[in-house]
Order: C-alpha cells, then sequence, then structure tokens
C-alpha cells in the first residue's frame, strides 16, 4: 500500500513507519523536519508545516493517511479537505482524553465527548487537549464518513517515549535503593505499547476497517505493582519498593502523573474511570498485547543508550525523594 503519514519520526509516528516498511508499504512523510529529520533518508519526505504548507500535497495519491499529529480542529479540517479525493481513508491517532466524563468506569466508544465552549479557541493546554481532540476527530468523520478509521489511545509506552513517564520507572529501578513507589500496590493501570498499537493500526488499514476504537489494555490486565515488580527485576538491581498511600503524597504536595508517573490520587471522583476504559471493541477487531517484561525491558535498553546526564522530563528527583521517604518512614515509627 502507498501510506502517507503526517508525523512519522516521534515515538507513535516512528512505530508506524517502521511497522509499515517491515510491512513491505511504501511511505511519504510530510512533517516539519523538526524532530529527527534525517531518521529514515531512504523514505520519501516532504518538509513543511500542515498549517500553511499543504500545498506540497496537491496532486500525489495515497491508499491511505495516518494523521499522528492533528490536534487544531481548523487545521485537520485542512488536510482532511485537502486529501478528500487522493486517499482511499483517513486515519486519525486521538486520544481517550475525549470523553466528556472520566469519573464512570467502563467508558466505550459511544459515550459522550468533551465540548468545547467556545469553538474558536486553538490553545492547548489541560482542560483543552480532550475537547480539540473530538473535534478533530469530528472534521474527520465529516469529510470522510464510513472511509474514516479513528483510535483513542490511553497512555502509550515503549522505546523512544520521549515523555518519559513510562521510561522513568525501569530508569529509577536500576538506580536501586529504596523506590518511593505510589498509591495503592494493586491499583490496575491502563497502557499500550506503542508497537502493538502500530501492529493493529496497520493491519486496520491493511484490511480498510472503519469505525472508532480506544486503544488500551484491559482494564485490570497490569497493575502498580506488576510494573514496578517488572522493572526492578529487569534492571537487575536490589532496589527495594517502599509502598507511600495517597494521602500522605497529597499531603505533601507530590504532583501526580508527572511527579509520579501512573499515579492517580483513587480519592479523585472525577477520575474514577481513568484507569478502566473499556478495551473490547479493539480486542475483538484484534488488538493484542506483548508480555509487559518485554515492553519494559526493551524501554529499559532504550533508556540506556541515550546519554547518562540526559534530562528527564517525568519523575520526581532523587533528592526529593529521599526527604519524602524519611518523613514517610517517622510517621510509621511513631
Amino acid at each position: 500500500m502507498r501510506i502517507l503519514i503526517i508525523g512519522g519520526t516521534r515515538f507513535v509516528g516512528r512505530a508506524l513507519v517502521e511497522t509499515a516498511l517491515a510491512r513491505g508499504h511504501q511511505i511519504t512523510l510530510f512533517n516539519r523536519g523538526q524532530s529527527n529529520p534525517d531518521l529514515y533518508p531512504d523514505i520519501e519526505t516532504l518538509h513543511g508545516d500542515r498549517d500553511g504548507d499543504l500545498d506540497l500535497l496537491a496532486g500525489k495519491i495515497w491508499d491511505a493517511v495516518i494523521d499522528t499529529c492533528g490536534y487544531i480542529p481548523r487545521v485537520v479540517r485542512q488536510s482532511a479537505q485537502l486529501l478528500k479525493h487522493a486517499v482511499d481513508q483517513y486515519v486519525f491517532i486521538s486520544t481517550l482524553s475525549v470523553y466528556a466524563d472520566s469519573s464512570q468506569p467502563g467508558l466505550e466508544e459511544s459515550a459522550p465527548l468533551a465540548v468545547m465552549q467556545d469553538e474558536s479557541i486553538e490553545e492547548i493546554n489541560g482542560e483543552t487537549y480532550g475537547p480539540l481532540k473530538a473535534l478533530c476527530e469530528a472534521q474527520v468523520q465529516n469529510a470522510y464518513g464510513d472511509r474514516a478509521l479513528i483510535f483513542r489511545p490511553g497512555l502509550i509506552v515503549g522505546p523512544n517515549d520521549y515523555t518519559d513517564r513510562f521510561p522513568y520507572w525501569p530508569w529509577r529501578a536500576a538506580q536501586g535503593g529504596n523506590i518511593l513507589s505510589p498509591g495503592r500496590p494493586q491499583r490496575p493501570i491502563q497502557f499500550i505499547d506503542a508497537r502493538d498499537m502500530a501492529e493493529w493500526v496497520l493491519t486496520m488499514v491493511e484490511t480498510q476497517i472503519s469505525g472508532i476504537f480506544n486503544v488500551i489494555s484491559p482494564p485490570g490486565k497490569w497493575t502498580m505493582k506488576q510494573l514496578l515488580d517488572t522493572c526492578v527485576d529487569v534492571s537487575g538491581s536490589q532496589a527495594h519498593l517502599v509502598w507511600v498511600p495517597d494521602d500522605f503524597l497529597l499531603e505533601h504536595k507530590v504532583g501526580a502523573w508527572m511527579d509520579m508517573p501512573f499515579w492517580i490520587p483513587e480519592s479523585d471522583p472525577e477520575l474514577a474511570g481513568f484507569f478502566a476504559f473499556d478495551a473490547t471493541k479493539a480486542q475483538r477487531a484484534g488488538l493484542t498485547y506483548r508480555n509487559l517484561e518485554q515492553t519494559v525491558r526493551d524501554t529499559f535498553d532504550w533508556v540506556q543508550s541515550r546519554p547518562a546526564d540526559h534530562p528527564r522530563r517525568a519523575g520526581i528527583d532523587r533528592d526529593t525523594e529521599q526527604e519524602l521517604l524519611e518523613k514517610w518512614w517517622k510517621t510509621q515509627n511513631k
């Protein structure tokens, strides 16, 4: 197949490109050339900003386009309209953040979506990200109808994860010592390996499936303890997990998600469904999941390939971690 990928040189895009190449597809990339511009020298690459340079795509034909980096509805509408007669299928990578209410476990693809009160706003932040993505989905559906294929992934993990959220844990495990481990050990967590997602996305494109799919692991497949135990085992360290409850972390202003990746306090009713999205539709359509150890090991190998002084974008610093552990132990010895 001839596939146009908008993006393609960062994390999810890389997984899609490498999977597509392994399957023998002919790839064209369209991106700004700012991230890893020399990554694929043998692939046809068109450099331009999708908000203004789409004329670079005019007059070309592909079987499908995979849009990995659409965030602004106006901009997505431009690419959707331009390519309407140039591709058979428009594949849009969206997010589970499109749902209006994350307080309910088991959200399916038909659940209500978040709404932008002012649709002229294009600033992306924690409050607008989900509603803007929902509007982007609508632009794709309006242009393509039953030729639209929309994926809503949750937390994506694996090698090349520049967010450092998942990579923090195997990196931290390798440092050894006492590890501040957040919340309840048996707290269920959900994520998807970028390579599992890429394999399935390409299969869906090859078979010309349309529709909307949550792309995430089944609720309860993994727990926080399983993840951290696996990180310790893979790293080969003698690290010791010290489990600290939500209320202590909240009391000491530990930030959920970024200070402690994968941690969300269970006391927050608005996020009760955050690690419990329904994945049944995707599983029935063939989505599978690799072994947790493989994901951790491959991520750890990638982490080790980076410079030792590479600045981390997520995770608590070691001094703060030690201070918190000392305070926690004092509460236990009273």
